[in-house]
């Protein structure tokens, strides 16, 4: 008897546990109606998604929130350098006929760059004893349209990669041009230390670190030293502001943003004196 009387609670206490366990999984199942069935469902309708869509986005499955259309970027894509240094390429560059390149600097270069690479013009670099490397891979990047300028992107999409080649090695054969002794003012001790050491706290590298001669940087690293000071200026200005862009892997243009405007001015006239 006393068996079956300690058995009955256990019995009457059987029902509550299954209403209890029914309500559970009623307001689970209630829950996942809602939050995945009914609410994407409206908010899709809201957002102009069909109701799969809708679904799909709120499991996860697919990118994007149902409650608002997935935004699609209509930005176009920036071309950035396409000059791989392959042993194909090395080859067209070792390969470069001097002669070939001097028919056609005088046919297309010499009223900006001039017959020794000297520039006529502020606007126009020095190319005299620039590495060919250096010049091949601008004259690439324009023709390819990596970099954008009003006149040499024409005139570089009408050179094929052999002749690029040949205009950049007679460069390079050019005698840098003699600094001017009016320029060989002494720098201000925070550009030198920029040149040297860089700035550590704002992630500067030391411009030595590339620019300087047999310092181990990328092999299209451009010669700085006796280069005008207002091109100088005018290229740090545009990869500061990201509009040239064919810089490998945004170096120069992680520098120059981090750059003050008296330091860009600064450095051009330390290169303008032809320092190394």
């Amino acid at each position: 008897m006393a068996d079956k009387h300690a058995s009955e609670p256990h019995v009457l206490d059987q029902p509550w546990r299954v209403w209890s366990t029914v309500a559970v999984l009623g307001i689970l199942l209630s829950g996942i109606l809602l939050g995945v069935l009914i609410i994407p469902i409206v908010q899709g309708r809201g957002a102009g998604l069909d109701a799969y869509t809708a679904i799909c986005r709120a499991l996860g499955i697919l990118p994007g929130s149902p409650a608002q259309p997935q935004p699609s970027d209509r930005t176009p894509s920036t071309p950035v350098s396409q000059v791989i240094w392959t042993s194909q390429v090395l080859q067209i560059l070792a390969r470069a006929d001097v002669q070939r390149g001097y028919a056609k600097v005088q046919e297309v270069c010499v009223s900006c760059h001039g017959e020794t690479g000297v520039s006529v013009s502020p606007d126009f670099p020095h190319l005299a004893g620039q590495s060919g490397a250096a010049i091949y891979k601008q004259l690439y990047d324009y023709r390819t349209g990596s970099r954008a300028h009003p006149l040499m992107t024409d005139i570089a999409k009408a050179l094929d990669e052999p002749v690029i080649a040949d205009v950049a090695a007679y460069y390079a054969g050019q005698p840098q041009r003699n600094p001017n002794p009016l320029t060989l003012a002494e720098s201000p001790p925070t550009i030198v230390q920029l040149v040297e050491l860089g700035d550590p706290r704002r992630n500067i590298p030391p411009c030595a670190a590339c620019h300087r001669a047999g310092a181990g940087g990328p092999i299209e690293t451009p010669v700085l030293a006796e280069q005008r000071a207002e091109y100088i200026v005018q290229q740090l200005r545009l990869y500061a502001s990201g509009e040239r862009h064919n810089d490998v892997y945004a170096r120069m243009r992680t520098v120059a943003a981090r750059l003050t405007a008296g330091e860009i001015g600064g450095l051009a006239a330390y290169y303008r004196a032809g320092f190394r």
